[in-house]
């Protein structure tokens, strides 16, 4: 099945290629392309380029900064930006917390959050997982108490992407511990210079330390910096999470590590011939494939859904739950076709500026960490297990 494009699209692919090629920075492509460890500087350089030329939160409503695109010229952007090797806008703020803003934020918090989101100025991080609540959100222990102007909060939170290099965190905090577990729950806005903060690395099974422990003691927020109502929280969670679970798909990601596993195949033998011609093998990938393609249209229609203002529903969780499903086995064929190769863990290959030998292939380095790093894409955004849940309640009634 192929994606027909008007001549309109297909002049828009040609602008948004182009640009990419003209601007892109080739160091930056190059980690991106060979599983390079990625700093808060690699995403920033480009999150400015595409901030000058207006590209940087496209799904944002146009006067907050948004491109007034249609959802086919969102997909073509993020495939082209995927294909060749951009890396992605870090999602906390134009994903996550910026449409909770524009949505249920006041005139200050959008005058105020919105433009620093845009330029890269303030770099989001996410609070929502605590130890003892990653799935069973609702119960989560962090309390934040209004004194005055302020709020004093103190707690855990864990599993924290990016906390090491944030400026600000979005908080989900408990504010009346005597309400149902969802009732009690406020969305607050906390600089990470506050004093009482302190972020620990934790470091994953591919050797990185991307995620972090966050700890709040006696940490004052201004009340300013909650967004809509006190108690509310839970709703604007749910309306982030659909953001968050639709970026999971990552559709053009998966197309571009696709054919890497097809090179891959093309070059790794089995009994003297290419792994890919084997029929087992060649079956793996064609199923792998077809269900890329089949996510792909479902990640048009969703986005052409929200395009026509409706909040991401429980649709979102069949592209997060997909999505997971598919990287995770790309990461598995790629360790299969390697075979003996894929089993050295080089994560100082990792680094930039690394001129070791390699063990096997130059692309055999980024296999093992790559498929380490995958394993925790079924957790993070709610759980694979709940989103089988949240599918079969809402879309299926069961």
């Amino acid at each position: 099945m192929q994606l027909a494009y008007t001549t309109e699209e297909q002049a828009f692919r040609e602008e948004v290629g182009s640009f990419i090629r003209d601007n892109l920075p080739a160091d930056v492509r190059d980690k991106v392309l060979n599983g390079k460890t990625m700093g808060r500087e690699d995403y920033l350089r480009w999150h400015r380029l595409l901030y000058e030329r207006g590209w940087v939160a496209p799904h944002w409503p146009v006067e907050h900064g948004g491109a007034g695109w249609t959802a086919v010229q969102r997909h073509i952007f993020e495939d082209e930006c995927a294909e060749a090797g951009a890396p992605p806008v870090i999602p906390f703020g134009t994903t996550m917390c910026g449409p909770v803003i524009i949505r249920f934020g006041n005139d200050w918090q959008k005058q105020y959050f919105l433009p620093k989101i845009l330029s890269g100025e303030h770099v989001w991080c996410q609070g929502f997982s605590e130890p003892g609540s990653g799935s069973d959100l609702a119960s989560l222990r962090t309390k934040a108490v209004r004194e005055g102007d302020h709020y004093i909060v103190d707690g855990q939170k864990t599993w924290t992407t990016s906390a090491h290099f944030a400026d600000w965190i979005f908080n989900l905090v408990r504010t009346d511990p005597a309400a149902k577990k969802q009732e009690g729950i406020s969305f607050l806005l906390i600089d990470m210079k506050t004093p009482g903060i302190t972020v620990r690395p934790i470091v994953t099974m591919d050797g990185s330390a991307e995620i972090n422990e966050v700890f709040f003691d006696n940490v004052k927020v201004p009340a300013k910096n909650l967004v809509g109502e006190e108690n509310k929280g839970w709703t604007y969670a749910k309306f982030l999470l659909g953001n968050e679970r639709t970026g999971i798909a990552r559709v053009g990601a998966s197309k571009r590590e696709l054919k890497k596993l097809k090179e891959i195949a093309s070059n790794e033998r089995e009994g003297g011939r290419p792994l890919a011609a084997s029929p087992r093998f060649r079956d793996k990938i064609a199923a792998l494939e077809v269900e890329l393609m089949a996510l792909e249209i479902t990640n048009l229609r969703m986005i052409a859904a929200m395009r026509g203002g409706k909040g991401p529903g429980p649709e979102s969780s069949i592209l997060k739950l997909k999505g997971s499903d598919i990287q995770q086995r790309l990461a598995e064929l790629v360790m299969e076709a390697l075979g003996p190769y894929a089993m050295p863990f080089q994560r100082e290959a990792m680094e930039a500026g690394w001129n070791e030998e390699p063990i096997g292939p130059d692309y055999a380095a980024f296999a093992a960490p790559h498929y380490f790093n995958n394993r925790k894409i079924s957790i993070y955004g709610g759980s694979n297990e709940i989103q089988r849940n949240v599918i079969a309640k809402m879309m299926l009634g069961l």
